[in-house]
């Protein structure tokens, strides 16, 4: 399976620079819906075709990659910038990461009045936000939610590190936020963000390329799961 790793930039000539306030708006819900349809401009052939790329916004109208197939040239952004992507990894290499990513669990569904409960099915919660209804502090609210951010993170990338490749070292939580979709059409999601950097070691090659290539997490339609990463020095 080959993967290619791309930066992308929004092009910043006429006519396209007349439009960045709709490619690229700072509202985070709106941004994420511009971004997600902008990435797919480049990758979409056909109607049917299933997403097989994940991406990552890097600021100011930059994004990141990584895909099966390389990106198109389009006239909303500058030439793709395009490699390989064939990391020579063995078990016990170290590497430090950052990832952006939707963290979230299985959990029951127990309300009596709740649909899914009756139909024996369970429902994802947002992490952080599950650690903060449970716990009860007399934190300042943001205080509250960093530190739950990092215990929910650590956890997080411990567990699966023990099922794609790789042992967690150390993980720092760079920032949490939360992202509303379609709100303004009275429908919509609302999904927690969380930004990490750290360190892990390769446990099995293999396997860790395999989960790089699908990535980590959910809401990857939506900017998450794409980990990049480099040699730890």
């Amino acid at each position: 399976m080959t993967l290619y790793l791309s930066r992308l930039a929004l092009n910043r000539a006429a006519p396209t620079a007349a439009l960045l306030p709709l490619l690229n708006p700072s509202e985070a819900g709106l941004a994420a819906d511009a971004h997600h349809r902008l990435v797919w401009s480049v990758f979409s052939d056909h109607q049917s075709r299933k997403r097989d790329f994940l991406w990552r916004h890097d600021g100011e109208g930059r994004f990141l990659t990584l895909s099966r197939r390389a990106p198109k040239a389009s006239d909303l952004f500058a030439p793709p910038e395009t490699k390989v992507f064939d990391p020579d990894l063995r078990v016990g290499d170290r590497l430090q990461f950052a990832l952006r990513v939707n963290a979230t669990k299985d959990r029951a569904a127990i309300s009596r009045m709740d649909k899914d409960a009756r139909r024996g099915r369970s429902r994802r919660v947002d992490l952080v936000m599950d650690l903060m209804r449970a716990t009860r502090s007399n934190e300042r609210r943001s205080d509250l939610r960093g530190r739950m951010a990092q215990i929910a993170a650590g956890d997080w990338m411990t567990r699966q590190g023990a099922s794609k490749g790789f042992a967690l070292g150390t993980t720092i939580v760079e920032g949490y936020s939360t992202i509303e979709l379609g709100r303004s059409r009275g429908q919509g999601a609302t999904f927690g963000v969380l930004d990490l950097r750290g360190e892990i070691e390769v446990t099995d090659p293999s396997t860790f390329l395999s989960a790089m290539a699908v990535g980590f997490g959910r809401a990857k339609a939506w900017g998450c799961g794409l980990m990049l990463i480099r040699r730890a020095r």
